[in-house]
């Protein structure tokens, strides 16, 4: 069953993390785990993916960033899975797209919340946040 918006941007909220996935310009879809922040304050609601220093990488220009440098248009993927309880199945999928120069003040915002929800961030150990418009929110839940 097709959830309605308010409950899909709920779900979305309450996740604690999901699969980013961005425009590989050879490979098709790159998905990617990730964890994010949402900021619904301004006139546009916004998602924020850290690329931080905790996790170890070989660059802080990881293949995501590459990939919406060519194509801004990504989707962030969330989803509860129960093996034993099809009836508690359901997903949530946020259409985005890339802001290339964003907003001091939202990524702050941003920052303040990926802070508040992962302990790991407490002293804001990012290269960057990349920060997303949301352009739509769709999900489905097996419990209709």
């Amino acid at each position: 069953m097709r959830l309605e918006e308010s409950d899909a941007r709920g779900r979305l909220q309450a996740a604690d993390h999901g699969v980013l996935c961005t425009v590989h310009p050879i490979r098709g879809v790159d998905a990617v785990p990730a964890v994010f922040a949402l900021d619904d304050l301004g006139l546009t609601s916004c998602l924020g993916v850290p690329v931080d220093k905790v996790k170890p990488k070989s660059s802080p220009h990881l293949q995501r960033q590459k990939n919406l440098d060519g194509d801004p248009r990504a989707t962030f993927l969330v989803e509860h899975w129960d093996p034993n309880d099809w009836l508690k199945l359901w997903w949530v999928r946020a259409e985005l797209k890339a802001v290339v120069s964003p907003e001091s003040q939202l990524v702050e915002r941003l920052t303040e919340r990926l802070t508040g929800r992962y302990h790991q961030y407490t002293n804001r150990p990012f290269h960057h946040v990349l920060v997303f418009e949301i352009d739509r929110v769709t999900g489905w839940t097996a419990d209709g």
